[in-house]
């Protein structure tokens, strides 16, 4: 059988990780109920890190042309912003782009390299084999069935393939509903504009186009019956018993509602099922992070997949997908319930608990460093089993430069493998390694940040994190590498020859 991948679900997180795995030369067929890309733009925000994993595959350049930079961002809306610009990260900012652009130019991006899209076709079941998945699928011309060796549900929150693979997604239901509006503004506020205060919560982002997006909670707000559809009508005697005023607005694009019902699914893999995204983890859209921690699920799990069925690698590293992101996906579900208990509590006690977290934002640098590292996903790391490892290991590596030439850490992970670094400056460390499903570089570094400035040599993997680090100065170097990339290490069926030539063993 061709080991070929099924992906349900065509929006963000389904079509970056088709673009992942046809780096990894896997054949894949995404699945996409919906006949065009939707215009209404549940996600605006692209966070740092997100934007670090498109610059590691060469496709950023397009998103920073189109989108607005935002130096900082929120936490449930506190009066102090977090402010990204002391990050280190070649991208301290967030930025705002619509969904739907998104969605266009990963779609793009996704079938330049082969993918296969289908739109207006939905999985609606599957059945599993000893060696495949048998996808049940309803399109145009009526059912039929396609065979993948994986299928991987990117269907959203009520996600068809994690309810047919049994998959329990336990949490907590929707107490609050928040609205937006998509409307256009004849006095729109300054740019950044938010308040909270007793009668309720507001903030107002600009879109392309001259429209804006108005979002709020009011007390009434928070329920757990159905008001109704919102209206315009509605929302303009809301914003104006918030902000004293409706700025004009008119012409609406999009009127909703939405809910903090909170889920995380009990296994981001089952078999040959995987999950990914809103289907893997459910939660109120507070801060932007949504579609950004969807998008690093792919970046996490494509590698991992396109090795598994290149046979560079055994099944079980995909088990590795949910031992690292369901911790993260547990941080965002702890994240999303704290925010949405600062934003809700429109008491004069919940008041000065959001006066008392902005001032420490304002005045305390360290606070604020770690909550912004935590929204903008700089912060992920997936700490190794031996704690007397390098603390370097399992976190992301930033965009190292070098001094021998122009290509950084990013421009050399675009081909979507590992980066093997000798930081020596030594060829004759490395030699021919030209047959190796690997990018090894010669070159000491520009600048080390931090910690980096010790290390001889590191092995990154494809999804921008640290696999191992060298630092001691005596070490035989080349018999390091063949322990960190032999057949028990990160990389599995490279081996290192006695005389210390890179050759691919898989």
């Amino acid at each position: 059988m061709e080991k070929h991948v099924v992906i349900a679900g065509g929006g963000p997180v389904g079509l970056w990780l088709a673009a992942e795995l046809r780096l990894g030369g896997v054949p894949v067929t995404v699945l996409e109920e919906r006949a065009d890309v939707d215009q209404r733009s549940k996600a605006l925000t692209i966070h740092p890190r997100t934007l670090e994993v498109l610059a590691s595959r060469g496709v950023h350049e397009p998103f920073l042309a189109e989108g607005m930079r935002i130096p900082g961002g929120h936490f449930a809306v506190l009066d102090s912003r977090l402010d990204f610009r002391p990050l280190d990260t070649t991208f301290p900012f967030t930025l705002a782009l619509p969904q739907a652009r998104t969605e266009e130019l990963f779609e793009a991006n996704a079938s330049a390299l082969g993918a296969r899209i289908q739109r207006r076709h939905r999985v609606t079941g599957f059945s599993e084999r000893p060696e495949s998945v048998i996808v049940q699928v309803e399109g145009p011309e009526g059912p039929y069935e396609m065979e993948a060796a994986y299928l991987v549900g990117c269907d959203g929150s009520r996600s068809v393939v994690r309810t047919t693979a049994g998959i329990e997604f336990p949490g907590t239901d929707s107490t609050v509903l928040g609205w937006l509006g998509d409307v256009s503004l004849t006095d729109p506020p300054p740019l950044g504009f938010s308040t909270f205060g007793q009668s309720g919560l507001l903030m107002v982002v600009p879109l392309p186009g001259g429209t804006y997006r108005l979002v709020g909670i009011t007390p009434r707000d928070v329920r757990t019956d159905w008001p109704g559809d919102l209206e315009l009508d509605e929302l303009r005697a809301t914003v104006t018993g918030i902000a004293g005023q409706d700025f004009g607005m008119h012409d609406p694009v999009w009127l909703s509602r939405f809910g903090n019902a909170t889920r995380l699914a009990e296994h981001y893999r089952r078999g040959r099922i995987l999950l990914a995204g809103d289907a893997a983890h459910q939660h109120f859209p507070a801060g932007g992070v949504g579609m950004n921690v969807g998008i690093q699920d792919a970046a996490n799990l494509g590698w991992k997949l396109a090795a598994t069925l290149r046979g560079s690698a055994a099944d079980d590293l995909l088990d590795t997908y949910h031992a690292e992101r369901h911790p993260v996906g547990t941080d965002l579900v702890e994240a999303s319930h704290a925010q949405v208990a600062l934003m809700t509590g429109f008491t004069p006690q919940n008041l000065a608990l959001r006066s008392l977290l902005g001032k420490m934002i304002a005045t305390q640098p360290s606070f604020s460093k770690a909550l912004a590292e935590r929204l903008t996903g700089l912060g992920v790391g997936y700490p190794p089993a031996d704690p007397s490892a390098h603390p370097l290991i399992g976190t992301r590596a930033p965009d190292l430069s070098f001094a021998n030439t122009d290509d950084t850490l990013f421009t050399l992970l675009r081909p979507a493998r590992h980066v093997l670094l000798n930081l020596t400056g030594e060829d004759e460390l490395f030699a021919d390694p030209t047959a190796v499903d690997l990018v090894v570089h010669t070159g000491r570094l520009t600048d080390p940040p931090g910690e980096w400035s010790t290390v001889r040599a590191a092995l990154v993997r494809p999804d921008g994190h640290v696999a191992w680090i060298s630092t001691d100065p005596d070490i035989a170097l080349a018999e390091a590498v063949d322990q960190a990339i032999g057949p028990t290490g990160p990389v599995r069926g490279v081996r290192l020859t006695p005389s210390g030539t890179l050759r691919n063993d898989g």
